[in-house]
């Protein structure tokens, strides 16, 4: 649904610029930070700088979404109709992958139950 927005903020004809599909590069690169600092973890549940610093990098990359198709549309480049569009769609993707990441990341959980 969220790619969708984002191809619909491209390709209709009002809007008719490729600029907003900029915003998948960050889609691919968001949970990588992430992904490696769980991988180089201690295991235990205490406070990780190696995991606070991929925190960090993480919401940095998901503003940077957000920020980008919003100084697009100030700078005319795309129009507010494809900023509006790329924004829900950013929010789709990130609410989808925050929900991936909580349901199926998390070792203490048993699934064997379902």
């Amino acid at each position: 649904m969220g790619m969708t927005l984002i191809i619909l903020a491209c390709a209709l004809n009002t809007y008719a610029s490729w600029w907003p599909f900029l915003v998948v590069l960050f889609y691919m690169i968001s949970p990588i930070p992430t992904m490696i600092a769980k991988r180089f973890s201690d295991g235990s549940g205490s406070g990780n700088s190696c995991m606070e610093n991929a925190i960090f990098l993480t919401m940095g990359i998901v503003v940077s979404s957000f920020a980008l198709p919003i100084v697009l549309a100030r700078v005319p480049v795309i129009q507010w109709g494809a900023c509006y569009l790329t924004l829900a769609g950013n929010i789709v993707v990130y609410s989808t992958l925050l929900g991936f990441f909580l349901t199926f990341d998390s070792d203490d959980s048993d699934y064997n139950m379902w």
